[in-house]
């Protein structure tokens, strides 16, 4: 019996070690420096670890089974890639040509002859139509025929003078009696040439404002010539595009009345802001081959004015303001648990720097970069950290 007993203080004490050694804390074991003590103390956490982590899954799985309100968000995602970005400037314009003009007589008198018609196809320096001289014609014959006069008479007194025959005056005479001829005809032939109307480039006539036979002076319009093989387009441009919108730059032009589309450069940028409307003006070549393009027809124009071959887009819609003026988006971020195999997703809130948008897309020029997740569908309703649940699209 005495054994008995003593064997039962033994284990007793036995145990309450072991309680102890438990029960102790983890810097109390580190401060003994017993390394048997501390290796053994690891192997009982780890075991505990182990038990707290499998305890922990099979809970939230079925907090999952019977909790029917899921707190994750359903969102749809897209993966941002660079691509190229090209932004327009859409502006209306109108079709213009600098060679369209309206003819005035510089001679005044009778219109004695018309010698084209509406439509007709003339050269540069055509004569188009004739005015009655009122006998300068005669005139002219008269004058003519002194100068050849005091011509002859100036060459033979200069062979004289060469062979220091007769006197210098006589000879400076005839060359000035010669010159002031001359000078007489060419002034009449300039008046003459006035009688003649003629084109003043290739064109067509487009409009024949004064009948035969009616008295014109200075001031009159005759007829109205068109060149349609130089057309262009002419638009405003707001100012804050002075810098971007330079000639070389691509256009798409729409005529919507011809229902035709083209591909043209701007020629030519105005030089001056015009202050009513802060804008300057350009100059777009519009090829014409087939003759319908006519001046005054309204264009569309759509130009390129910034390009970016690796740009970063993301629809408008997504992006976000908080209260300092800062925009965001949400990106998906993964957080695997250690001794778990799952992922789990969330809502990562990213400050962005935007550039110019074009249609529903925006390019980002700062904060993201290729690859990255952003949510899509549920871009408004997610909160930053938030657990998501990603849907198949």
């Amino acid at each position: 019996m005495k054994k008995i007993l003593t064997l039962f203080i033994i284990a007793i004490i036995l145990t309450s070690c072991g309680a102890d050694q438990s029960e102790r804390s983890v810097d109390d074991i580190i401060s003994e420096g017993n390394l048997e003590t501390i290796l053994s103390k690891r192997s009982e956490v780890k075991v505990k670890q182990s038990e707290i982590q499998n305890a922990l899954k099979k809970l939230d799985e079925a907090i999952k089974d019977l909790d029917k309100s899921d707190n994750s968000a359903l969102v749809t995602t897209q993966t941002i890639s660079d691509t190229l970005f090209r932004h327009f400037i859409e502006l209306q314009g109108s079709v213009a040509t600098k060679q369209n003009v309206i003819i005035y007589p510089e001679y005044q008198g009778t219109l004695t002859r018309i010698f084209v018609t509406e439509g007709d196809r003339v050269r540069k320096g055509q004569i188009l139509a004739r005015i009655d001289d009122g006998g300068l014609g005669s005139q002219l014959s008269q004058l003519e025929v002194q100068a050849q006069l005091a011509k002859t008479t100036y060459e033979r007194q200069q062979r004289l003078w060469e062979q220091k025959i007769g006197s210098e005056i006589q000879y400076l005479q005839m060359k000035a009696n010669y010159e002031s001829a001359q000078n007489a005809v060419n002034q009449l032939q300039s008046q003459v040439a006035k009688t003649a109307v003629k084109a003043p480039f290739s064109g067509v006539i487009d409009d024949v404002i004064t009948d035969q036979g009616t008295v014109v002076a200075p001031g009159q319009a005759l007829f109205r010539i068109v060149n349609l093989d130089h057309m262009y387009i002419e638009a405003e441009v707001p100012e804050r595009y002075l810098k971007s919108v330079v000639p070389g730059k691509d256009v798409e032009i729409d005529l919507p009345i011809l229902g035709e589309t083209f591909s043209s450069k701007v020629r030519q940028t105005g030089n001056y802001i015009n202050p009513a409307n802060r804008a300057f003006s350009i100059e777009v070549d519009v090829p014409n081959n087939n003759g319908n393009v006519k001046p005054n027809l309204t264009a569309r124009l759509r130009i390129n004015d910034y390009t970016n071959e690796n740009a970063l887009l993301v629809p408008l819609s997504v992006i976000s303001e908080n209260a300092q003026g800062e925009q965001y988006v949400f990106i998906v971020s993964t957080n695997t648990e250690e001794g778990d195999s799952g992922q789990n997703s969330f809502a990562t809130r990213k400050i962005i720097t935007t550039g110019v948008a074009q249609g529903d897309y925006v390019e980002v020029l700062a904060g993201l970069t290729k690859g990255d997740e952003i949510i899509v569908e549920g871009a408004r309703t997610v909160k930053d950290g938030q657990e998501i649940t990603i849907k198949n699209q």
